[in-house]
Parts: structure tokens; sequence; C-alpha cells
């Protein structure tokens, strides 16, 4: 019988009936890797990943489908974690191993304009950004994260404060992620002028800006909704281990 789960989140509402249906977003992991983000993918059939250091996500083409489940055992192993969303239930052998709720959001009226003190953030920031992104908690970010697209930051006195930047990249349409302030100065409008930078790069390539927030940060949600964003869906985000157990290395002594 297959494993299923019922994970609530913390009062996100649903999402409106006005917000049109987006397919492509349905499944945005899966189809980014299989689209624009095609050069990340670790791929076996109908199951893909990023790599561990850039974004450590897998995705199914279809959820549903025990073939791609399969994929994915061949994929990643045996006894290994990996995060998958938007998936409910997992097949028998499967052990769902933590999870929560998350939502989707996409822009439907944001003003998007270039922020004239962002500065672009490349690999030789990484070790800064890793030290925002430890004291503010925006979400995953990773060594090679950056890699994904375009990151802009603001400094104060040399020091980086506040940054965003794109991360994963269906057909048509880019998110926008690891939007975060340090502490001390937050209440000047960084993040926000930081999202209409980004969001005005992924417009002028023709794109559409979308993104994702953990179902109980109410207050991200508010502010993404009041410059623009309109809530559309909630997801299941699940941390499932593969059947088996792990092959032990054998050392040898003689």
């Amino acid at each position: 019988m297959a494993q299923q789960t019922d994970l609530h989140g913390g009062g996100a509402p649903p999402a409106p009936a006005a917000v049109p249906d987006i397919p492509v977003l349905d499944n945005a992991v899966w189809t980014s890797l299989d689209g624009p983000h095609a050069r990340f993918a670790e791929r076996v059939g109908s199951a893909a990943r990023y790599p561990a250091d850039v974004y450590a996500f897998a995705a199914l083409a279809d959820p549903a489908d025990p073939a791609a489940w399969a994929d994915l055992r061949t994929l990643v192993g045996a006894g290994a974690v990996v995060r998958i969303k938007p998936v409910h239930k997992v097949p028998d052998g499967w052990e769902v191993v933590g999870g929560g709720q998350g939502v989707q959001l996409v822009d439907t009226s944001l003003r998007a304009e270039p922020a004239p003190e962002a500065v672009r953030l490349g690999l030789d920031d990484v070790p800064e950004i890793l030290d925002l992104v430890a004291r503010t908690g925006p979400g995953p970010f990773l060594k090679r994260t950056v890699e994904l697209g375009t990151y802009l930051g603001i400094r104060d006195r040399g020091r980086l404060i506040a940054m965003a930047g794109e991360r994963i990249h269906p057909p048509g349409w880019t998110e926008i992620s690891a939007v975060c302030t340090d502490p001390a100065h937050r209440g000047r409008g960084l993040a926000t002028r930081l999202v209409r930078a980004v969001a005005a790069g992924i417009r002028a390539r023709g794109d559409t800006p979308f993104l994702h927030a953990a179902a109980d940060n109410l207050p991200a949600i508010r502010l993404y909704e009041s410059i623009g964003f309109t809530l559309r869906r909630r997801s299941t985000i699940l941390a499932v281990r593969s059947p088996g157990t792990p092959r032990e290395t054998v050392v040898r002594t003689s």
C-alpha cells in the first residue's frame, strides 16, 4: 500500500480562483530540469535532480507513475534521502522522513525596475552570501546555487546586507529566490527593491517572475502580495528515503 502523508501548513489561504491555470508551474522543478536548466540535470528516464551543491531537489515527470519512482531509485541509489515536490504519497518501500507545505505566487501586477545600488553577485561572493543566508534563513542556498541565474546584492560599507536572485527556470518563467536582508538593515525596503530589480531582468528576456514561500511564512506572503504577486497554489514538500540499504564501503587491510 502506498504511503500517504497529510501535512498542513500554517494558515496560508487557498489560491484565488482568478489565477489562471499554468500547467508548466504545477511541477516546476521537473519542467525546469527538462527544459531551460537541462544542463544542470542529473537524469535517469523520468526522474531528474539538480547537483547536490546547486539545489537539493529532485523531480519526477509524473509523481503518480511508479516507473518514474523506479527511475528515481536508480538515480539516487539505495537508502538515499532526497527532497521532492509536489508529492502527496510515495510507493511501497519509500519512506517519508520529513516534509512541509509551501506556496507558489506568480507575478500579476509587479512593478519591475532596476535598482541602481544593486551589484551582480558571483562565485567570488559565495562565502559572503552563505554568511548572509545563515543569518537570515531565506531557504536553501548552496555553494553553486549562484550559477542558476542572476543574483543581485546591496552592500553597506562594503558588507553584503541584502540579496535576491533567480533559481529554477521552467519555460517562460523564472523563480525569484534567496530574498533576504540583514536584520540590522530591515525596514528600508531593500528586499522589495531587489525583487523588483531581479524581476526587471527576468521580464527583459521575455519571462515572467514567480516565487515560492513556506506556507506558514505569512509576513513574506503578505509582502509579496502587496507588491504585485498573487498566490496561486499550495504544494507538499517531502523528504523521502529510497528503498534498500546503502552499499557499505569495504575497507581492505591487506
